[in-house]
């Protein structure tokens, strides 16, 4: 009912018709919704998960309402040949390939001497993948990704939360393998791919889309973040202005950095840029270094007005409700819960279920307006 609703204000109507005044109009409005509401048209953001590992997986996402899909685009570089073998293995179990993470960057970001064949070994990936009909590549841009400071946190039930806690590992030194990299080198670094790849992804009709530095510490092992703050986030983008130069959308991380959300959004749908989303909450106490993921329902992000403003801009890309929380019915199953969130506070498929759930309830609650 607003923000402004309070038990002051309902004891105040309670004697008269003020609580009708403000139930009807949003009954009546309800009431006007064409139901079941067909969030499968074009414009309308289409929720995705991970691929799953068989038929049966796959089964079990559209039994719960997911019918897109994050696929593998296999060993580098990817083929034509190789990306419809996957696309229409995901096709024939009646679920439709939005995105696909590639890898193979480990020189192209810290300035090894196999830089260039592996930036031909994008392109080649990039064509193939718009032969194939993929279209969206993701990676990640990372000097050092500081996954060491995450812990696990009980959360409400004794449900697992996972929260990043730089104190603990700001002063971890450099890997030997990794090296130290100044955000400056990272930053000409990316602008040597980026003016390679994103004209043959024009050419291919395949958009890139660039996850932010997640955890968004200042050093990671001795590394400066490149991608780590929103003024970073902009200047990436103007390196190769494009749509097919995009980021993940994450409302999660956006607040990480003390930024608003829904603000951000406006900002990169304006510029077109806004190729894949991942949609989770987050509680920050100090922006960059100290914040928990939380349920989607318990955070500080306001994942309605985030939901709003994707319908309201006409968003009709994937969404991720990603990092589920851990509860004992995954935490109890033979197979328990793996992945890299497993031991600091990551969910399962029960977990997963509770998010599609609730992006979904965002997604009609958010059509219905």
């Amino acid at each position: 009912m607003g923000k402004n609703f309070s038990r002051r204000n309902l004891m105040q109507l309670a004697g008269g018709a003020g609580i009708a005044s403000i139930v009807a109009p949003r009954l009546a409005k309800a009431a006007k919704t064409k139901w079941p509401i067909d969030v499968m048209r074009e414009g309308i953001p289409k929720i995705c998960a991970y691929g799953g590992r068989d038929a049966a997986a796959n089964r079990a996402l559209q039994q719960v309402g997911v019918f897109h899909v994050i696929g593998s685009g296999g060993r580098m570089p990817w083929t034509e040949e190789a990306l419809r073998r996957m696309i229409n293995t995901y096709k024939e179990q009646g679920m439709t390939v939005v995105n696909a993470m590639i890898g193979g960057m480990r020189d192209i970001i810290r300035g090894g001497p196999n830089r260039d064949q592996e930036i031909e070994n994008i392109i080649l990936s990039t064509r193939a993948a718009g032969k194939a009909g993929l279209p969206c590549i993701e990676y990640n841009f990372y000097g050092h990704r500081l996954t060491e400071g995450y812990e696990e946190e009980l959360g409400r039930g004794g449900s697992g939360l996972t929260r990043f806690n730089y104190e603990r590992v700001k002063d971890l030194p450099p890997l030997e393998h990794e090296g130290k990299h100044t955000k400056e080198e990272l930053f000409k670094r990316a602008e040597y791919f980026l003016k390679a790849v994103i004209p043959e992804a024009e050419k291919a009709n395949v958009r890139f889309a660039l996850h932010p530095n997640d955890p968004p510490a200042p050093i990671s092992r001795g590394t400066e973040q490149m991608f780590a703050t929103f003024a970073d986030w902009k200047r990436y983008l103007d390196l190769v202005k494009s749509p097919y130069n995009g980021i993940t959308y994450d409302c999660g991380v956006c607040w990480e950095l003390g930024e608003d959300p829904v603000e951000v959004f406006k900002y990169l749908r304006s510029r077109d840029v806004v190729n894949h989303v991942h949609y989770r909450n987050v509680v920050m106490r100090k922006p960059y270094v100290d914040y928990t993921e939380v349920w989607l329902d318990e955070g500080q992000v306001d994942m309605f007005a985030v939901m709003k403003e994707m319908v309201r801009s006409k968003y009709g890309g994937s969404v991720l409700p990603e990092h589920p929380r851990a509860i004992d019915l995954d935490r109890n199953r033979e197979r328990g819960i793996v992945g890299q969130y497993a031991k600091v506070g990551g969910g399962g498929f029960a977990g997963e279920i509770y998010n599609y759930g609730f992006t979904k309830a965002m997604l009609l609650a958010a059509l219905s307006e």
